[in-house]
């Protein structure tokens, strides 16, 4: 009973990761600009969250490293992640976060010292390919690279260094550290905001609490179901489910909108999408993974 309602949450959660694109790009239409979205939508929840941090705040006693580690990386890939959701192509910004499992056996092999395996090698050679396809790269030229790519690139890039620093405190809470991702994604965007003050004022509209309302209902709901969820299945379980982020978001991007992907970005994506499911398959069933995104 509970692995079955495990599944229908993370199925679930995975969903809306996969349709987060409608708000964000809906709320930014109504003339919200993307810095204040994000500030908004993370404050929000980052103040709701905050009671919990300071109630298990006796846990990272000699440990308060990892959490500030947390706290930073989270809130960056997040941060990346969003703008590049306001500002990209939602199924192109979504395959090439996906290049996760290149950036999750680096970090595990810095981090954490864990060797690699034939299984892992192939999934990155696999996930590479893909994404040279999506980029088209070749040897003369980067031309097809663009600041969304390498925004998008990074986000994928904190968020497997903030899945590691969760590995590696797997015996501290989840929710103080879900809520140090949201209040340090809070933090970052709030000093960018008043270093680099942005051009565009805050509409008279309801943008702003729509804002509010994405970060607390949204975010929140969809970031715990995902936690909740791959904390109770089997790490090859809840890996495949997890994809369907990427799976929805194709699927509503093509009924939604007017977008054509190219065969070079199918194919591309098709290989980053079996190298994440490969990733995943090959983790111990016994191991209790923990995802974060926030």
């Amino acid at each position: 009973m509970k692995n079955g309602l495990a599944i229908s949450i993370l199925f679930v959660s995975s969903i809306g990761w996969g349709l987060t694109w409608l708000p964000i790009k809906g709320i930014n239409q109504m003339g919200l600009d993307g810095l204040y979205l994000i500030f908004i939508a993370f404050a929000s929840a980052g103040i709701l969250l905050s009671p919990l941090l300071f109630i298990q705040r006796k846990s990272w006693r000699g440990n308060l490293q990892f959490l500030l580690l947390i706290a930073f990386f989270g809130g960056l890939a997040n941060l990346l992640f969003q703008t590049a959701m306001v500002h990209g192509d939602v199924v192109r910004v979504m395959i090439l976060f996906y290049l996760l499992p290149v950036w999750s056996v680096l970090g595990g092999w810095y981090v954490l010292k864990e060797k690699p395996d034939w299984i892992r090698i192939g999934a990155v050679i696999i996930s590479l390919i893909g994404a040279l396809l999506i980029l088209k790269v070749d040897s003369h030229t980067f031309d097809g690279l663009s600041w969304i790519d390498v925004v998008a690139i990074g986000a994928g890039m904190a968020f497997a260094f903030n899945n590691i620093l969760f590995r590696k405190t797997a015996e501290q809470p989840l929710a103080s550290k879900v809520s140090a991702v949201f209040i340090g994604c809070a933090l970052l965007i709030g000093t960018y905001i008043v270093l680099y003050t942005p051009t565009t004022g805050m509409p008279e509209n309801g943008a702003p609490l729509y804002a509010a309302l994405y970060g607390v209902l949204f975010l929140t709901l969809i970031t715990f179901g995902t936690q909740w969820g791959v904390t109770q299945l089997e790490a090859a379980k809840a890996a495949l489910i997890i994809v369907m982020e990427l799976v929805a978001a194709v699927i509503s991007v093509a009924l939604l909108t007017d977008v054509v992907l190219s065969i070079r970005e199918i194919i591309g994506g098709a290989l980053v999408l079996s190298a994440a499911v490969l990733e995943g398959w090959r983790e111990p069933d016994t191991e209790t993974v923990e995802v974060v995104k926030s």
